[in-house]
């Protein structure tokens, strides 16, 4: 890897031939099944009872591991090889997804296979590569890339608004736009990778490209 590549890497197959538009057309129809599925693997909560006796929630599932990988990090200076695993396979189911909402290709995500969406997160060498002490102040450091991705994302949407109308026209998707809301969801996996999952502390540059 050269030495400007970051260390989030993400690509995402450009689809050069007509995409099916009937699923493209009624894609945030096609796309609520996995996001449900999506939802109750990213996090959440489900409460059974009565009126009179209200049950206990009963936690589905966990959603990124933040804190835990913290704590380790700054206590012990590891961070365990399944936790990253963990984080690692949910952002790219999540990518799957997203680039699948956005009309990125027509193959319907996997739970588990890449697929068309190419996601590599490298697992820290915790000693070497991070310092224990970083992790602390990470949410603050990316408050300029927070701001700057609000208003990417406002662009990103009416990106996909009209990249949407192009595929029923002409069943391809500008590879311009696509090329931009690739950028935008690279942004967006930086930005995680370094302040949330923390799996390095480099940090992300202001720039859509690879």
């Amino acid at each position: 890897m050269s030495d400007d590549r970051y260390p989030v890497e993400l690509a995402i197959e450009y689809p050069d031939r007509p995409l099916d538009r009937l699923s493209s057309a009624l894609r945030i129809f096609w796309v609520i099944p996995i996001a449900v599925l999506l939802g109750l693997v990213a996090g959440g909560t489900l409460q059974f009872g009565t009126r009179d006796s209200p049950g206990e929630p009963i936690v589905i599932a966990g959603g990124l591991l933040f804190l835990p990988p913290l704590l380790m990090i700054l206590f012990r200076e590891k961070y365990p090889r399944w936790w990253y695993e963990w984080n690692r396979e949910l952002l790219r189911f999540t990518t799957r997804v997203t680039s699948y909402l956005a009309l990125m290709g027509d193959r319907y995500p996997s739970t588990d296979e890449e697929q068309q969406v190419h996601l590599e997160v490298p697992y820290p060498d915790v000693p070497r590569d991070l310092n224990r002490w970083l992790p602390l102040v990470k949410w603050l450091l990316v408050i300029p890339h927070v701001i700057v991705l609000v208003f990417l994302n406002i662009a990103a949407i009416v990106v996909v608004i009209v990249a949407w109308f192009a595929i029923l026209f002409t069943g391809r998707y500008p590879r311009g736009m696509f090329d931009f809301v690739e950028g935008v969801i690279r942004w967006h996996l930086r930005v995680v990778g370094y302040a949330i999952v923390l799996v390095t502390d480099r940090y992300p540059p202001f720039r859509l490209s690879a």
